[in-house]
């Protein structure tokens, strides 16, 4: 049975999120504290976290960060919040998701089910090539490496599965609205922002010069491709 942690300091939602979570077969543990939130997630027991943006003693936000530096679980983020530089910014920091509250029960549970079949998805990939190589880019599809002209760089996962998906589709291009569809699993009004987030941070850490990309390249009024 999987195991589900959710952070989050409103007990109501909280237990909201777990009744309906359990009912669709998770096993759930409720934290209401930041900081005993995140050393509960470092623990390594969960296969997925929710995580509240405000919190009391440490925000999500940090929490996070410390999370995906050390995890590689499907992390979804809570939030009332409604800008969207916090939700780039939450993304930015690592987490696959978010969730707006209010929200609808069920779209909470498909979200999870949907981060945690393509985080399984990710990592079965039993049997033949593990790296995918294209000109001087290769992944491990195992160990979720990557490296540039011989030279590591460190990938956040949403990062990689984005550089994967077009690796593997080279030369042909994606719009913003399929890729977040291919990638996130949910096409929403505002969503589209996140793709071209994660694209420039891909090339800050790939290109020599990332105004001029060589690898992920914009066809203007398209969308993007990995380019041969």
């Amino acid at each position: 049975m999987e195991k589900i942690l959710i952070i989050e300091d409103d007990r109501d939602i909280a237990a909201i999120e777990r009744d309906y979570l359990e009912l669709a077969g998770y096993s759930v543990v409720l934290v209401e504290d930041g900081n005993l939130g995140l050393e509960e997630g470092l623990s390594g027991r969960y296969d997925l976290i929710l995580l509240d943006l405000m919190l009391p003693s440490l925000d999500g936000f940090q929490i996070c960060r410390q999370l995906r530096s050390r995890l590689d679980i499907p992390i979804i983020m809570v939030t009332a919040k409604r800008e969207d530089i916090d939700k780039i910014r939450g993304l930015g920091l690592g987490a696959d998701d978010y969730v707006d509250k209010p929200f609808s029960p069920s779209v909470l549970v498909a979200r999870v089910r949907s981060q945690l079949s393509r985080y399984q998805r990710l990592k079965g990939m039993p049997g033949g090539n593990t790296e995918i190589s294209v000109r001087d880019v290769t992944l491990n599809t195992e160990t979720h490496r990557c490296f540039v002209k011989g030279r590591e760089i460190m990938l956040k996962n949403k990062e990689y599965e984005v550089l994967l998906f077009l690796m593997s589709n080279v030369d042909r291009v994606y719009t913003k609205e399929e890729l977040y569809e291919k990638i996130w699993g949910f096409d929403a009004m505002g969503d589209n922002a996140t793709v071209a987030v994660h694209i420039n941070r891909l090339r800050e850490k790939m290109e020599d010069d990332p105004s001029h990309p060589q690898y992920i390249q914009t066809v203007w009024g398209a969308g993007y491709r990995f380019s041969v």
